[in-house]
């Protein structure tokens, strides 16, 4: 057998290698596991939604059934409807598609701009999947650094555009890194994706969770939109339907023409009975989604109020927002050894910073990411108790590990 799989060029699912580290490995009642590793929502679906499902289940016939590609229609009209009131524009049921999750929306909207030798631009650190995808795809992702602050630069990434560039990705609020890109920023990178007639996608999967009261771009005001930007977006965190794989795409007609020959290539449909609770969720669970965000967004105070446990030690918050905290760590260790000695030393399962950057990158050594959405106040507290009471050595100052 000669060459190289498309699957071969890219690295092992980061998840799946983090859950090998817990093998062996004992929780005694009085230390159980803290999984902070994966950004999903630990608690099904409220029992009104679940209760929606079932009826579908029993009665509705055509649920079983094959679907459009798009989506169904109501649904679709929904997002359109409810997108364009709350981000001041005008958005069509035609530019909404709804997909088998946020990361095949991602998939598709690449397969559907890119070809082999492409490039497209991704802030680091990233989001693995994104990575992935690109990799076996055959497209360069070319990574843009971030600052301090971890927000990306629309100077530094015009600087990297070239001939082959198709399009610059932002995920706000950011995975792995927490951050909420300010709405100028978002703008700036439009109007640079604008001028240079790229594709910005800006991927909203945790916008329900972001901080801010009013819209977080204005992107959909400009009435060129189509002409420039991609929004992926996943019912998974809102509504708990993470194993009903159902996400969204907004985008121009045009493109989703040719996203929709994937998509009927690959599922056909849309998973009906997660459409089905979508649409219950968008028009009925207003009021719920809004607690739900509200215990976010305490997890969230609840991390800055216990970081002074930890930071006498070197520790440091870099980012810290919707489902995530992203942490400097302190020790003479990188965080690819570090993060399994923490599930044996303190009975921890967490992400390394390593899966987020390119190989080799010394800042991924020194960063963690800790998904703290399906930990609570107390839990939270906990883990910072356990992080406070670790005796490794510490990094010499100015030590990139």
């Amino acid at each position: 057998m000669t060459g190289t799989s498309r699957t071969a060029t890219t690295f092992a699912p980061p998840i799946m290698a983090a859950k090998r580290w817990l093998d062996g490995v004992d929780f005694p009642a009085d230390r159980p596991l803290i999984n902070v590793s994966q950004a999903a929502p630990a608690e099904p679906p409220p029992e009104a939604l679940r209760q929606v499902i079932a009826e579908a289940a029993l009665n509705q016939p055509s649920a079983h059934l094959y679907g459009p590609v798009f989506g169904l229609p109501a649904l679709r009209e929904e997002v359109a409807e409810q997108w364009s009131r709350a981000y001041g524009g005008e958005i069509d049921a035609a530019q909404v598609a709804i997909t088998s999750g946020c990361n095949q929306a991602f998939c598709a909207t690449i397969t559907a701009l890119c070809n082999e030798g492409d490039e497209v631009l991704l802030p680091i650190p990233w989001y693995f999947n994104h990575k992935m995808w690109l990799d076996m795809s055959g497209v360069t992702a070319v990574p843009l650094p971030t600052g301090p602050e971890l927000l990306p630069d629309p100077d530094e990434a015009e600087a990297r555009l070239t001939n082959k560039t198709r399009a610059i990705v932002l995920v706000t609020p950011n995975n792995p890194g927490g951050v909420e890109y300010p709405a100028d920023l978002v703008e700036s990178f439009y109007r640079l994706a604008q001028a240079r007639g790229l594709k910005l996608i800006v991927d909203e999967t945790y916008r329900d969770f972001d901080a801010r009261p009013g819209p977080a771009h204005e992107l959909f005001t400009h009435g060129d939109w189509p002409d420039t930007l991609i929004q992926l977006y996943s019912f998974s965190k809102a509504y708990r339907l993470t194993g009903h794989r159902v996400g969204a795409m907004v985008a121009h007609t045009g493109l989703l023409a040719e996203v929709e020959k994937f998509l009927d290539t690959v599922t056909i449909c849309p998973n009906q009975l997660g459409q089905i609770a979508a649409l219950w969720g968008m028009r009925n669970l207003g009021q719920w989604l809004a607690g739900e965000r509200a215990e976010i967004l305490d997890r969230r105070a609840a991390i800055h109020d216990n970081m002074p446990k930890i930071t006498p030690q070197g520790w440091r918050l870099l980012g810290c927002g919707a489902y995530f905290a992203y942490l400097r760590h302190p020790f003479n260790i990188p965080s690819d050894e570090l993060a399994p000695l923490l599930v044996r030393e303190a009975g921890i399962l967490l992400l390394p910073a390593t899966m987020f950057y390119p190989e080799g990158d010394p800042r991924g050594r020194r960063e963690l990411r800790v998904a703290f959405a399906n930990v609570d106040r107390a839990a939270i507290g906990v883990f910072f108790d356990r992080l406070a009471g670790l005796g490794l050595p510490l990094a010499p100052t100015g030590d990139s590990a």
